[in-house]
Protein backbone atom coordinates (compact mmCIF):
# COMPACT_ATOMS: atom_id res chain seq x y z
CA UNK A 1 0.00 0.00 0.00
CA UNK A 2 1.63 3.22 -1.12
CA UNK A 3 1.16 6.40 -3.09
CA UNK A 4 3.86 8.08 -5.14
CA UNK A 5 4.86 11.55 -3.98
CA UNK A 6 3.40 14.21 -6.26
CA UNK A 7 5.58 17.01 -4.95
CA UNK A 8 7.70 18.19 -2.05
CA UNK A 9 7.06 21.22 0.15
CA UNK A 10 8.69 22.76 3.19
CA UNK A 11 7.48 20.81 6.18
CA UNK A 12 4.64 22.38 8.17
CA UNK A 13 5.78 23.66 11.56
CA UNK A 14 5.96 23.27 14.48
CA UNK A 15 7.28 19.71 14.49
CA UNK A 16 6.81 17.12 17.24
CA UNK A 17 9.40 14.35 17.68
CA UNK A 18 8.69 11.26 19.76
CA UNK A 19 11.07 8.54 20.85
CA UNK A 20 14.09 10.80 21.21
CA UNK A 21 15.79 8.42 23.65
CA UNK A 22 16.39 6.00 20.77
CA UNK A 23 19.17 6.31 18.22
CA UNK A 24 16.96 7.40 15.31
CA UNK A 25 15.02 9.94 17.39
CA UNK A 26 18.02 11.27 19.29
CA UNK A 27 19.93 12.05 16.11
CA UNK A 28 16.79 13.44 14.47
CA UNK A 29 16.41 15.87 17.39
CA UNK A 30 19.80 17.45 16.69
CA UNK A 31 19.19 17.51 12.95
CA UNK A 32 15.74 19.10 13.05
CA UNK A 33 16.51 21.62 15.80
CA UNK A 34 19.48 22.84 13.77
CA UNK A 35 17.35 23.02 10.62
CA UNK A 36 14.25 24.62 12.17
CA UNK A 37 15.39 26.56 15.26
CA UNK A 38 12.71 27.15 17.85
CA UNK A 39 10.12 25.14 15.89
CA UNK A 40 10.96 21.60 17.04
CA UNK A 41 9.66 19.96 20.20
CA UNK A 42 10.41 16.49 21.53
CA UNK A 43 8.72 14.38 24.17
CA UNK A 44 10.63 12.04 26.42
CA UNK A 45 9.45 9.43 28.92
CA UNK A 46 9.00 10.55 32.51
CA UNK A 47 11.57 8.02 33.71
CA UNK A 48 14.33 9.37 31.43
CA UNK A 49 15.50 12.42 33.38
CA UNK A 50 18.88 12.31 31.63
CA UNK A 51 17.35 13.69 28.44
CA UNK A 52 16.67 17.40 28.74
CA UNK A 53 17.27 20.63 26.88
CA UNK A 54 15.49 23.24 24.76
CA UNK A 55 12.24 21.96 23.34
CA UNK A 56 12.34 18.67 25.28
CA UNK A 57 9.07 18.05 27.15
CA UNK A 58 8.24 15.35 29.69
CA UNK A 59 5.39 13.27 28.32
CA UNK A 60 4.77 9.56 27.80
CA UNK A 61 3.17 9.01 24.39
CA UNK A 62 0.81 6.49 26.00
CA UNK A 63 -0.51 9.28 28.27
CA UNK A 64 -3.19 10.49 25.88
CA UNK A 65 -4.45 13.33 28.09
CA UNK A 66 -1.00 14.88 28.53
CA UNK A 67 -0.23 14.44 24.82
CA UNK A 68 -3.53 16.08 23.88
CA UNK A 69 -2.67 19.04 26.11
CA UNK A 70 0.58 19.50 24.19
CA UNK A 71 -1.26 19.46 20.86
CA UNK A 72 -3.62 22.13 22.18
CA UNK A 73 -0.70 24.24 23.43
CA UNK A 74 1.65 23.93 20.44
CA UNK A 75 -0.65 23.04 17.52
CA UNK A 76 1.84 20.62 15.99
CA UNK A 77 1.57 20.57 12.22
CA UNK A 78 4.04 17.73 11.67
CA UNK A 79 4.91 14.64 13.71
CA UNK A 80 7.88 12.31 13.36
CA UNK A 81 7.05 9.30 15.50
CA UNK A 82 10.24 7.43 16.45
CA UNK A 83 8.85 5.99 19.70
CA UNK A 84 8.89 2.37 20.77
CA UNK A 85 10.55 -0.02 23.18
CA UNK A 86 12.96 -2.09 21.07
CA UNK A 87 14.51 -4.07 23.95
CA UNK A 88 13.74 -7.55 22.64
CA UNK A 89 14.06 -9.44 25.93
CA UNK A 90 12.10 -6.86 27.92
CA UNK A 91 9.27 -7.02 25.42
CA UNK A 92 9.21 -10.84 25.55
CA UNK A 93 9.06 -10.82 29.34
CA UNK A 94 6.45 -8.04 29.55
CA UNK A 95 4.13 -8.10 26.51
CA UNK A 96 1.68 -5.73 28.21
CA UNK A 97 4.41 -3.10 28.53
CA UNK A 98 5.40 -3.62 24.89
CA UNK A 99 1.79 -3.18 23.74
CA UNK A 100 1.30 -0.08 25.89
CA UNK A 101 4.38 1.69 24.58
CA UNK A 102 4.57 0.41 21.01
CA UNK A 103 0.87 0.27 20.12
CA UNK A 104 -1.13 2.46 22.49
CA UNK A 105 1.43 5.26 22.22
CA UNK A 106 1.31 5.09 18.42
CA UNK A 107 -2.50 5.07 18.52
CA UNK A 108 -2.53 8.28 20.56
CA UNK A 109 -0.11 10.00 18.20
CA UNK A 110 -2.09 8.93 15.12
CA UNK A 111 -5.45 9.98 16.56
CA UNK A 112 -4.22 13.41 17.62
CA UNK A 113 -2.44 13.92 14.29
CA UNK A 114 -5.75 13.10 12.58
CA UNK A 115 -7.70 15.52 14.78
CA UNK A 116 -5.27 18.38 14.16
CA UNK A 117 -4.60 17.67 10.49
CA UNK A 118 -0.90 17.08 11.19
CA UNK A 119 1.42 15.31 8.77
CA UNK A 120 2.57 12.02 10.37
CA UNK A 121 5.60 9.89 9.56
CA UNK A 122 6.03 6.80 11.74
CA UNK A 123 9.22 4.74 12.02
CA UNK A 124 8.69 0.99 12.10
CA UNK A 125 11.29 -1.78 11.81
CA UNK A 126 12.60 -4.63 9.64
CA UNK A 127 11.82 -7.08 12.45
CA UNK A 128 8.21 -7.23 11.27
CA UNK A 129 9.64 -10.13 9.20
CA UNK A 130 10.92 -13.46 10.50
CA UNK A 131 13.77 -13.56 8.01
CA UNK A 132 13.36 -17.27 7.32
CA UNK A 133 13.71 -16.69 3.57
CA UNK A 134 16.44 -15.11 1.48
CA UNK A 135 15.80 -11.54 2.62
CA UNK A 136 15.57 -8.53 0.32
CA UNK A 137 12.01 -8.02 1.54
CA UNK A 138 9.49 -5.91 -0.34
CA UNK A 139 6.74 -3.84 1.26
CA UNK A 140 4.02 -6.27 0.19
CA UNK A 141 5.73 -9.33 1.69
CA UNK A 142 3.78 -11.08 4.43
CA UNK A 143 4.73 -9.93 7.93
CA UNK A 144 5.57 -12.79 10.28
CA UNK A 145 7.58 -11.48 13.24
CA UNK A 146 9.14 -13.92 15.68
CA UNK A 147 9.24 -11.50 18.64
CA UNK A 148 6.72 -9.63 20.76
CA UNK A 149 8.46 -6.43 19.68
CA UNK A 150 7.95 -7.25 16.01
CA UNK A 151 4.30 -8.17 16.56
CA UNK A 152 3.59 -4.89 18.35
CA UNK A 153 5.25 -2.95 15.53
CA UNK A 154 3.05 -4.71 12.96
CA UNK A 155 0.00 -3.82 15.05
CA UNK A 156 1.13 -0.19 15.28
CA UNK A 157 1.61 0.04 11.51
CA UNK A 158 -1.88 -1.28 10.82
CA UNK A 159 -3.52 0.90 13.45
CA UNK A 160 -1.82 4.07 12.21
CA UNK A 161 -2.76 3.54 8.57
CA UNK A 162 -6.32 2.58 9.49
CA UNK A 163 -6.80 5.77 11.48
CA UNK A 164 -4.77 8.07 9.25
CA UNK A 165 -4.39 6.75 5.67
CA UNK A 166 -2.35 9.81 4.68
CA UNK A 167 0.40 8.82 7.14
CA UNK A 168 3.69 7.33 5.96
CA UNK A 169 5.29 4.35 7.67
CA UNK A 170 9.03 3.93 7.12
CA UNK A 171 10.44 0.54 8.04
CA UNK A 172 14.01 1.14 9.09
CA UNK A 173 16.79 -1.28 10.06
CA UNK A 174 19.71 -0.57 12.40
CA UNK A 175 20.28 3.20 12.62
CA UNK A 176 24.00 3.84 13.03
CA UNK A 177 24.68 6.95 15.09
CA UNK A 178 25.29 8.19 18.60
CA UNK A 179 22.88 7.42 21.42
CA UNK A 180 21.90 9.27 24.56
CA UNK A 181 23.19 6.72 27.06
CA UNK A 182 26.06 5.21 25.07
CA UNK A 183 24.40 1.79 25.04
CA UNK A 184 21.21 2.11 22.98
CA UNK A 185 22.67 1.66 19.51
CA UNK A 186 24.21 -1.31 17.77
CA UNK A 187 27.62 0.37 17.62
CA UNK A 188 27.40 1.48 21.24
CA UNK A 189 26.59 -1.93 22.68
CA UNK A 190 29.17 -3.85 20.65
CA UNK A 191 31.86 -1.25 21.22
CA UNK A 192 31.12 -1.15 24.95
CA UNK A 193 32.00 -4.85 25.18
CA UNK A 194 35.25 -4.41 23.29
CA UNK A 195 36.23 -1.33 25.31
CA UNK A 196 36.04 -3.40 28.50
CA UNK A 197 37.85 -6.32 26.80
CA UNK A 198 34.78 -8.48 27.25
CA UNK A 199 33.56 -10.96 24.64
CA UNK A 200 30.70 -10.03 22.32
CA UNK A 201 28.80 -12.83 20.60
CA UNK A 202 26.93 -11.98 17.41
CA UNK A 203 24.98 -14.07 14.91
CA UNK A 204 26.23 -15.24 11.54
CA UNK A 205 22.73 -15.55 10.11
CA UNK A 206 20.82 -12.47 11.32
CA UNK A 207 21.09 -10.04 8.41
CA UNK A 208 20.10 -6.38 8.47
CA UNK A 209 20.37 -3.34 6.17
CA UNK A 210 21.88 -0.64 8.45
CA UNK A 211 21.85 3.09 7.72
CA UNK A 212 23.78 6.11 8.87
CA UNK A 213 21.57 8.44 10.92
CA UNK A 214 23.29 11.17 8.88
CA UNK A 215 21.21 9.79 5.98
CA UNK A 216 18.10 8.78 7.90
CA UNK A 217 17.35 12.20 9.40
CA UNK A 218 17.42 14.06 6.03
CA UNK A 219 15.28 11.27 4.58
CA UNK A 220 12.67 11.83 7.30
CA UNK A 221 12.79 15.55 6.50
CA UNK A 222 12.10 14.84 2.82
CA UNK A 223 9.26 12.42 3.58
CA UNK A 224 7.65 14.83 6.04
CA UNK A 225 7.69 17.41 3.25
CA UNK A 226 6.11 15.00 0.76
CA UNK A 227 2.71 13.42 0.34
CA UNK A 228 4.01 9.86 0.49
CA UNK A 229 1.49 7.58 2.19
CA UNK A 230 1.52 3.93 3.20
CA UNK A 231 4.46 1.65 3.92
CA UNK A 232 7.97 2.12 2.52
CA UNK A 233 11.17 0.27 3.26
CA UNK A 234 14.02 2.51 4.38
CA UNK A 235 16.99 0.19 4.69
CA UNK A 236 20.50 0.83 3.45
CA UNK A 237 21.92 -0.58 0.22
CA UNK A 238 24.39 -2.93 1.95
CA UNK A 239 23.16 -6.03 3.78
CA UNK A 240 25.35 -7.27 6.64
CA UNK A 241 25.04 -9.96 9.28
CA UNK A 242 25.30 -8.94 12.93
CA UNK A 243 28.62 -10.80 13.03
CA UNK A 244 29.93 -8.76 10.09
CA UNK A 245 28.79 -5.54 11.75
CA UNK A 246 30.72 -6.54 14.87
CA UNK A 247 33.77 -7.38 12.73
CA UNK A 248 33.70 -3.87 11.31
CA UNK A 249 33.39 -2.25 14.74
CA UNK A 250 36.16 -4.46 16.12
CA UNK A 251 38.71 -3.80 13.38
CA UNK A 252 37.94 -0.15 12.65
CA UNK A 253 37.94 0.59 16.39
CA UNK A 254 41.27 -1.17 16.87
CA UNK A 255 39.92 -3.56 19.51
CA UNK A 256 41.16 -7.05 20.42
CA UNK A 257 40.10 -9.46 17.68
CA UNK A 258 39.76 -12.36 20.10
CA UNK A 259 36.90 -10.64 21.92
CA UNK A 260 34.56 -11.17 18.98
CA UNK A 261 32.67 -14.46 18.93
CA UNK A 262 30.17 -15.71 16.37
CA UNK A 263 27.40 -18.29 16.40
CA UNK A 264 24.27 -19.26 14.46
CA UNK A 265 20.87 -18.13 15.70
CA UNK A 266 19.96 -21.67 16.65
CA UNK A 267 22.62 -21.51 19.36
CA UNK A 268 20.92 -18.52 20.98
CA UNK A 269 18.73 -18.90 24.04
CA UNK A 270 14.96 -19.12 23.64
CA UNK A 271 14.42 -15.56 24.91
CA UNK A 272 14.41 -13.48 22.87
CA UNK A 273 13.87 -15.36 19.59
CA UNK A 274 16.12 -14.15 16.79
CA UNK A 275 15.08 -13.19 13.27
CA UNK A 276 17.09 -14.33 10.26
CA UNK A 277 17.66 -12.44 7.01
CA UNK A 278 15.40 -9.40 7.33
CA UNK A 279 17.27 -7.32 4.76
CA UNK A 280 14.97 -4.96 2.87
CA UNK A 281 14.66 -3.79 -0.73
CA UNK A 282 14.12 -0.02 -0.60
CA UNK A 283 13.82 0.61 -4.33
CA UNK A 284 10.16 1.65 -4.01
CA UNK A 285 11.18 4.51 -1.71
CA UNK A 286 13.98 5.56 -4.05
CA UNK A 287 11.59 5.60 -7.01
CA UNK A 288 8.99 7.62 -5.10
CA UNK A 289 11.52 10.19 -3.87
CA UNK A 290 13.41 10.50 -7.15
CA UNK A 291 16.78 10.13 -5.40
CA UNK A 292 18.75 7.57 -3.39
CA UNK A 293 18.43 8.50 0.28
CA UNK A 294 21.13 6.21 1.69
CA UNK A 295 24.84 5.72 1.30
CA UNK A 296 26.01 2.23 2.24
CA UNK A 297 27.15 1.62 5.81
CA UNK A 298 30.08 1.66 6.12
CA UNK A 299 30.76 4.07 3.28
CA UNK A 300 34.27 2.80 2.52
CA UNK A 301 34.19 -0.67 0.98
CA UNK A 302 37.64 -1.32 2.46
CA UNK A 303 35.87 -1.63 5.83
CA UNK A 304 33.56 -4.42 4.66
CA UNK A 305 34.55 -7.93 5.86
CA UNK A 306 35.43 -10.45 3.17
CA UNK A 307 35.76 -13.57 5.38
CA UNK A 308 35.08 -14.74 8.93
CA UNK A 309 38.57 -13.85 10.24
CA UNK A 310 38.86 -10.51 8.45
CA UNK A 311 38.85 -8.56 11.73
CA UNK A 312 42.08 -10.31 12.76
CA UNK A 313 43.96 -8.68 9.87
CA UNK A 314 45.98 -5.71 11.11
CA UNK A 315 48.96 -3.97 9.56
CA UNK A 316 51.73 -1.87 11.05
CA UNK A 317 50.42 1.32 9.41
CA UNK A 318 46.70 0.64 10.02
CA UNK A 319 45.53 -0.61 13.39
CA UNK A 320 42.22 1.22 13.74
CA UNK A 321 41.14 3.41 16.66
CA UNK A 322 38.01 4.63 18.48
CA UNK A 323 38.57 8.03 16.83
CA UNK A 324 38.53 6.46 13.37
CA UNK A 325 35.42 4.48 14.30
CA UNK A 326 33.61 7.67 15.26
CA UNK A 327 34.59 9.41 12.02
CA UNK A 328 33.57 6.64 9.64
CA UNK A 329 30.97 4.46 11.42
CA UNK A 330 29.00 6.83 13.65
CA UNK A 331 29.23 9.57 11.02
CA UNK A 332 28.89 9.38 7.25
CA UNK A 333 32.13 10.85 5.85
CA UNK A 334 30.18 12.29 2.92
CA UNK A 335 27.93 14.39 5.15
CA UNK A 336 28.81 17.03 7.70
CA UNK A 337 27.75 15.78 11.13
CA UNK A 338 25.83 18.34 13.17
CA UNK A 339 25.92 16.39 16.43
Amino acid sequence: MFRRAAHFNEIPLPLLLTGVAGVAGYNALFYFQARYPGQVFAIRQQDNARLHGPGVIVCDAEDRQRLAELFVEHRFATVLDCAGNCALKSCELDPAMAWRINVEGAANVAELARQYGARLVHLSIDLVFSGTGSGNHLEDDFTDPVTVYGRTMVAAEQLILDRLPSACVLRISLPMGISLNGHAGAIDWIQSRFKKQRPATLYFDEVRTPTYTDCLSPLCDAVLASDLAGVYHAGGPRALSLYQIAQIINRVGGYRAEDLRGCPRIAAGPIPPRAGNVSMDSSRLTAALGFRPFDPWPLDEAFVPVHADWHHERTADWQGSPELLHRVLYCNPRRRSIT
